[in-house]
């Protein structure tokens, strides 16, 4: 097939553009050029979605058997999209858990669940759904829904629950303590990034994944303590964890410490059985440790890894939570 992928060189989509090259079909990357090159064998088009007539009109007379949409974050995207592609065997929609808030009514979630968004983000990924799936219900437009969770690999580098921050890794080799939120126990699940391609290309194609809405996740979870302590192991060094309350974190301004209060200081676990039974292909095979180990190496081959000394914040977070009240993990 000859696919569009809005997008094309992210987190995500760049294992899913090799991906795709891997089973045969020919790829098409659509975006501003700003992001990075993508494989020999894939044409690129540079254009900007938010012209919206121009995009619009390129890709209609370009016209794809298929496309995958990774950059639509709203309605009007989304609206976007059904105008771009309107005669597509199929469009998959890249989405997010984070429709689903953090107050769940049964654990694992599924995808029948309530939607309760607590974000902006969430909330705008909602109301993009909705208008997809009212174009499937309305006129048999035909789109898949995919929900991914939190999904990892070198482009985004290796994350850490209280903070959108990556000095921690240089604070593990150097010995200092890290801090986690409250004790350390809200369950996650991380997907590899290549693992998530052989869900975004396995939906292709088949008839039965029109209409449906998939929670792109790994089986099983971890707490973020085992989580750190995992990374640990990964750095080669073991240092102290320091729990701090979540109201503290944010008392604190602690930078970019909104993915914490949204989604990382929660319980977060989704289902994939839904997934797993429709698409055969989608069987992650890449443990948590050995994605974490590759994404490293990426980080120190490109120097992505700041330097902590030159960050006050968390050694006197740290302080001001040993001399009220000691949280040692």
């Amino acid at each position: 097939m000859k696919i569009a992928i809005v997008g094309g060189t992210g987190n995500i989509s760049t294992s899913i553009v090799r991906r795709l090259l891997t089973i045969g079909h020919e790829v098409v990357c659509v975006n501003r050029g700003r992001a990075g090159t993508p494989p020999d064998g894939v044409r690129v088009i540079i254009q900007d979605r938010a012209d919206r007539a121009v995009f619009e009109e390129r890709m209609r007379t370009e016209r794809f058997d298929a496309a995958i949409d990774m950059i639509s974050f709203t309605r009007e995207d989304a609206a976007s999209t059904l105008r771009a592609f309107p005669d597509v065997q199929q469009l998959v929609h890249c989405s997010t858990v984070c429709t689903y808030g953090v107050h769940y009514d049964w654990m694992p979630v599924t995808e029948d669940h309530p939607l309760r968004p607590v974000s902006d983000y969430g909330r705008n990924k909602a109301e993009a759904d909705a208008c997809l799936l009212a174009a499937y219900y309305r006129d048999g437009y035909p789109v898949t829904i995919i929900k991914p969770s939190t999904t990892y690999g070198p482009k985004m580098g290796l994350l850490r629950q209280i903070a959108w921050d990556f000095s921690w890794i240089d604070r593990v080799r150097k010995g200092k303590p890290i801090l986690v939120c409250g004790d350390g126990v809200a369950l996650h699940q991380f997907l590899y990034v290549d693992d998530a391609a052989l869900g975004f290309a396995g939906v292709l194609g088949k008839a039965h994944c029109l209409g449906q809405t998939y929670n792109l996740v790994n089986t099983g979870y971890i707490n973020w303590a085992d989580y750190h302590r995992l990374a640990m192991q990964v750095i080669g060094r073991e240092v102290e964890l320091v729990g701090v309350s979540l109201h503290d974190l944010l008392a604190r301004k602690v930078p970019a410490s909104d993915i914490c209060r949204d989604i990382f200081a929660h319980n977060v676990y989704y289902s994939s059985v839904r997934l797993m039974r429709d698409v055969p292909e989608f069987r992650p095979v890449i443990s948590l440790e050995t994605g974490m180990r590759q994404v490293l190496e990426a980080m120190d081959r490109e120097g992505r890894v700041p330097d902590s000394d030159a960050l006050r914040w968390e050694d006197d977070l740290i302080a001001a939570q040993r001399a009220v009240a000691p949280i040692s993990l």
